[in-house]
């Protein structure tokens, strides 16, 4: 059974669309046979040419399968029209307004003088049974735009679950970095400092040449393996996670590059002042990812503003969005992320604020004092 869907999916979208309008003039025909007029066939002609552009015109398309539906009892082209028209519109009215009109326009009979002079009670019989058609595909439209919808959302859970287990392992990573160059520090310098003293130590008091010269060898060594500790050190406080060895650090040379991946509309506002430090740099960067990743989870189809400001005191980003169009699936949180970018703004002596703002969006704030860029 599932492998209909998949062949179906294969066919060209033109194919489609000039398949559904062969057999709407299979429809009109087998209700009409030799009985229609020029102008009858002229609207079926048109009805069913029209769902050619039933993805680029569906309400179009669909009033001008009305006309055909007056003359003759016909379901494939009013149907399908509406159909494409449920799978792609939220507006629930007009939804409801065009299934009245199919229900009114299959009502009325030909000439339009014999509607209301016929038995009225057959007439309401016959207008609630066309409208009950007529929800069906509507709401079977309405189904496929929400299974749309949720295939859609889950692609976006997806991506955002890749993204937290990605930070999740940098920030594992960077734990355990810095705890090996805490060992490294407090230990191992420690004892190498303990070796070159006590072979300086050795080499004053020392009466042998050879002596002497074994323990002038071991301070050098000593002392460069301090250096070399010392770098090493260094290395591991600075570094981040996997992606700090293989890639360089982000700047705001690639803050553009980051908005246009982001999937979000988003406008890119100000400036920050010039020469400010690489950890600035890169703190702003990673708060703006953080936004911009926050609003594709939790505020799908929302639009983003990332405005860049600076004074004479101080600097910072703002990333505020607007309120989702869609629902959002809602999902645990740990909050990691904005827990980091507070932790970035406190090494720069700064702040970080977030919260919702009042018309249901939300807002997220990094301010640093001038000095510390």
């Amino acid at each position: 059974m599932s492998r209909v869907p998949a062949l179906w999916r294969r066919v060209p979208a033109w194919a489609a669309d000039a398949s559904l309008g062969v057999l709407a003039v299979l429809d009109a025909w087998i209700n009409l046979f030799d009985e229609g007029t020029p102008l009858v066939w002229t609207c079926v002609a048109i009805g069913s040419a029209g769902l050619l552009l039933r993805r680029r015109l569906p309400l179009t398309v669909f009033l001008l399968t009305l006309p055909m539906t007056v003359f003759m009892d016909v379901a494939v082209a009013p149907v399908t029209a509406l159909y494409t028209l449920a799978t792609v519109t939220r507006d629930r009215r007009l939804l409801v307004g065009c299934a009245l009109l199919h229900a009114a326009a299959g009502t009325l009979a030909w000439p339009l003088s014999e509607t209301f002079t016929g038995d009225r009670t057959w007439t309401l019989v016959l207008f609630v049974y066309t409208l009950a058609t007529a929800v069906v595909p509507v709401l079977f439209g309405q189904l496929v735009q929400a299974r749309h919808d949720v295939a859609r959302q889950l692609e976006e859970v997806e991506e955002a679950r890749e993204h937290e287990r990605a930070l999740h392992a940098q920030t594992v990573l960077a734990r355990e970095r810095a705890q090996l160059a805490r060992e490294m520090h407090d230990v191992v310098s420690h004892q190498v400092s303990l070796i070159a003293v006590q072979a300086g130590v050795l080499q004053v008091a020392s009466k042998d040449p050879d002596a002497r010269e074994a323990a002038r060898t071991i301070r050098s060594l000593s002392v460069n393996t301090l250096d070399e500790l010392r770098h090493m050190v260094t290395l591991l406080r600075a570094s981040g996670g996997k992606e700090t060895e293989l890639a360089p650090q982000p700047t705001l040379a690639g803050l553009r590059q980051l908005i246009a991946n982001s999937g979000i509309e988003t406008t890119l506002t100000g400036e920050l002042p010039p020469h400010i430090s690489t950890t600035a740099q890169r703190t702003v960067y990673r708060t703006v990812q953080e936004a911009l990743t926050n609003v594709r989870k939790h505020a799908p189809g929302a639009r983003a503003e990332v405005r860049l400001w600076h004074d004479a005191d101080h600097y910072g980003v703002t990333v505020t969005n607007t309120a989702p169009t869609r629902p959002a699936v809602a999902l645990p949180s740990s909050r990691q992320g904005l827990i980091g970018l507070r932790e970035r703004a406190e090494l720069l002596h700064g702040t970080f604020t977030a919260g919702p703002t009042p018309r249901g969006g939300y807002k997220v704030d990094l301010r640093a004092p001038a000095r510390s860029g």
